[in-house]
């Protein structure tokens, strides 16, 4: 099972990888959310534990938007934050679990061992539409086996899209998955993506524009 731990303080992320793994998880430990970004999006993981606030701001926010775009990971929050209306927020913005510092590792180790077996129930990672087949773990896409070169946005938004298969995704929905917060559904970055994204998919077309609504593909 493999989890990623996102922690800034040194010491504290250094011994929770070394419980971890010597638990017998593969680990890999960053200190802020834009390498947390990057990890996730080359690698799946079983779990992610993360840091309430780090450098680049609370992570409640920034696993709020994953989810709000498909994420499934299961998280654990580890955090100095430990009033009931901090545990009761964390667990409604997209938390599994919440965990206030200082805790037990042997009891941190359990709860990572429970989300990943609960995280077992996630969809496939192959996600296809007609001859289109996006594979989540690989990070690859291919049409009629050829592999096909989408940058990070791209695949992060046709992703969104076949998670969603068969039926409208709103240009909101769309921009969250592939952008930040301070993108609006009125700017013409999705346009634009759109435009790219459709001819590198080559013919014939897959993905459908749905007036005053968004994208449909399938």
């Amino acid at each position: 099972m493999r989890i990623l731990v996102i922690e800034d303080d040194d010491a504290l992320r250094s011994s929770v990888l070394s419980s971890l793994r010597a638990a017998g998880f593969a680990v890999d430990a960053v200190g802020d959310l834009g390498p947390a970004d990057e990890a996730l999006f080359v690698s799946e993981y079983d779990c992610a534990v993360f840091d309430r606030m780090l450098p680049g701001g609370d992570s409640l926010d920034y696993v709020e938007r994953k989810r709000d775009g498909g994420w499934t990971t299961p998280v654990l929050f580890l955090t100095a934050l430990g009033t009931p209306g901090d545990r009761i927020t964390g667990l409604r913005r997209g938390g599994d679990d919440y965990l206030e510092k200082p805790f037990a590792m042997a009891e941190v180790v359990a709860r990572i061992r429970s989300l990943c077996r609960r995280g077992r129930t996630a969809p496939p990672p192959l996600l296809r539409a007609g001859d289109l087949e996006l594979d989540t773990g690989r990070h690859e896409v291919r049409r009629a086996g050829v592999l096909l070169s989408l940058t990070r946005t791209e695949f992060t938004v046709l992703r969104c899209l076949l998670e969603n298969s068969g039926r409208p995704v709103s240009r909101g929905e769309l921009i969250t998955a592939g952008w930040d917060e301070l993108t609006t559904p009125a700017s013409n970055v999705l346009d634009v993506l759109m435009t790219g994204l459709r001819r590198k998919l080559l013919d014939p077309p897959l993905i459908t524009t749905v007036p005053r609504v968004g994208y449909r593909i399938g």
